[in-house]
């Protein structure tokens, strides 16, 4: 008996039968075999979410179920790619279709004739477990794809192929559970997008992920298989910073997801990453790197899809032993869209609209983030980095709000710093990281007690001078006292001298930790001798001419990035310079 459409309601479609599908499962509609999900059955209907266009379906067209949970095919040729929100290779599709993707396009995620070399660590008489990796594949020459046995299969290796060159469905192994039944293995892997991967253990989050962004890195680092959010209104900067610690972050691959972005935004960043040449391996970025497309004239059912598919694919990388940063901007198109979607299905709307369930989904979201012990021994972690675009730059909706509950690190970009050219425009008063304390004994490892000390003071200085900014702004700064006024003159050093950072300078795009632990104590000894010699009488306005305050606020420009000791000299001249002025 066939399943056939009775209404259609933009990307929502449903069918009368409700005993021919399952929860989530895939299905193909109408004549072009659409793909869709099922997400909803009651007694009168099943309902179908179609991750496709559905203009020209009608009533009477058919609906194929396919058993199956709507799934991602994992394994070599994903990195160096980009894909739609349902894993259809945009590359491909515009070489052989052109560049619009024609509803229901069949082309296949990952290329199926190219030949891999493929190096065999298993032999035949083996016995492997869930997660063991039998193979490896250099996918990229930054990244080697290691090729692992299914998470629910266990038994003895019958039969093994010798290294060589094969295709992705080229069964390299065969394997015998405990049953009998013979399981052949080859260099993919299908896993549903909607459940986590198994993991043995989740760790403590104590190491940070350096993005060498002086804001982040020292204010408000996040951890290494943490969770943060980007918060900001339009043109506030959150695609540029994410642009941003994509490229400079120390995780091992990137998995960028554009979810409801403009077009034009995908393709700078795809153009950008060809372009840029990886600071850590020396070649081309998108080696360790993909994206994932779901611009704005997309179907909107897709973008739910799109976030799924970008954090299987981190999973997917984590379980081989990688760290793995995402990136998906924005969560709110991704929102929008789940507010679409109950809206088509006359839902009970919450708080501004948006479903009921938005905090569950979001929550799910960020819970796949993680360090782990992996199935096969392995330390891998996936940190997601997610922006938000709250309308008119309200952090009091809905999606912001949500999104704060579940995430311990918190970017906010500030409109008005962004308007004054101050970027990265994260707003030191408003965000926060909840990770310092589990990470203050790396820092003090590798740097020091004085580093986290340090980082402590600019914070209450910055906090000094937001007070002292009110006072001015009633009655001027000149009834101040020179200490208060000497508060205001560092605070500046530390806005435009340190939390202020150029993308398109060469020694500014990113810095190293030990020069920005560099520059903090080079300002805090300014602060400190100058705070010295105005105890001892001797006006600020004396040793503001000596041009130390310019010359500290230009460090971050004239000291090169490899230059650690020219900070030995530049704090030398601050001693010599201030103890002279009389």
């Amino acid at each position: 008996m066939k399943n056939l459409i009775y209404a259609v309601n933009g990307p929502v479609i449903k069918v009368r039968d409700t005993e021919a599908f399952s929860m989530l499962e895939k299905v193909y509609v109408g004549p072009k075999k659409l793909m869709g999900e099922v997400i909803s059955i009651s007694k009168k209907e099943t309902i179908i979410q179609v991750y496709e266009s559905t203009s020209g379906l009608k009533k009477g067209d058919e609906v194929i179920g396919t058993k199956t949970l709507v799934s991602l095919v994992l394994g070599p040729g994903i990195l160096n790619n980009i894909f739609d929100g349902i894993q259809r290779p945009l590359k491909t599709i515009s070489q052989k279709e052109g560049i619009f993707i024609a509803p229901g396009s069949q082309v296949a995620p990952l290329d199926e004739e190219r030949l891999w070399h493929v190096q065999m660590l298993a032999k035949e008489g083996d016995v492997v477990s869930p997660g063991q990796i039998i193979a490896l594949v250099p996918e990229t020459s930054a990244i080697t794809n290691k090729v692992m046995i299914p998470s629910n299969l266990s038994g003895e290796i019958i039969e093994c192929r010798a290294d060589g060159k094969y295709t992705i469905k080229t069964n390299i192994a065969k394997v015998k559970d405990a049953e009998g039944n013979i399981h052949p293995i080859n260099l993919v892997q299908e896993w549903p997008i909607k459940i986590p991967r198994p993991t043995q253990e989740h760790l403590l989050l104590d190491i940070p992920l350096i993005t060498g962004q002086r804001v982040i890195d020292t204010l408000f680092p996040l951890a290494k298989g943490g969770a943060a959010v980007i918060p900001g209104g339009f043109g506030a900067g959150k695609t540029m910073m994410q642009h941003q610690l994509a490229k400079w972050c120390d995780a091992d691959i990137i998995v960028y997801v554009g979810c409801g972005e403009r077009g034009n935004e995908m393709t700078q960043v795809l153009e950008e990453f060809q372009s840029l040449i990886d600071p850590h391996t020396h070649k081309s970025l998108m080696e360790r790197t993909v994206l994932i497309a779901n611009t704005s004239n997309m179907p909107v059912a897709a973008r739910e899809a799109s976030i799924y598919t970008g954090i299987t694919i981190a999973e997917y990388y984590r379980d081989m032993g990688y760290n793995v940063a995402m990136m998906a901007d924005s969560t709110s198109r991704w929102a929008e869209a789940l507010r679409e979607i109950s809206g088509r299905l006359e839902e009970m709307p919450a708080e501004e609209g948006f479903p009921a369930y938005l905090p569950s989904r979001i929550a799910q979201f960020y819970e796949r983030a993680g360090m782990v012990i992996n199935q096969n021994g392995t330390r891998g972690s996936v940190s997601i980095i997610g922006a938000v675009s709250p309308q008119g730059a309200d952090f009091s909706e809905p999606v912001t709000q949500n999104t704060k509950r579940f995430v311990r690190c918190f970017w906010a970009l500030d409109k008005n710093l962004a308007y004054q050219r101050h970027y990265p425009s994260v707003n030191w008063h408003l965000s926060y990281s909840e990770y310092l304390n589990d990470l203050t004994p790396w820092y003090n490892k590798h740097y020091g007690p004085r580093f986290m000390k340090d980082r402590t003071r600019i914070r209450t200085l910055l906090a000094q001078e937001d007070k002292l900014m009110e006072i001015v702004r009633l009655i001027g700064n000149d009834v101040l006292p020179d200490d208060q006024k000497l508060v205001l003159e560092i605070g500046r050093v530390i806005r435009q001298g340190f939390l202020q950072q150029s993308a398109f300078h060469e020694e500014d795009t990113y810095v190293p930790l030990r020069k920005q632990q560099a520059m903090i104590e080079a300002i805090l000894l300014l602060y400190d001798e100058t705070d010295k010699a105005i105890s001892q009488g001797k006006p600020l306005s004396l040793v503001l001419k000596t041009g130390l305050f310019e010359e500290v606020t230009k460090m971050k420009y004239q000291i090169k990035n490899d230059e650690i000791k020219s900070f030995d000299r530049l704090k030398e001249r601050i001693v010599s310079a201030i103890s002279k002025v009389e």
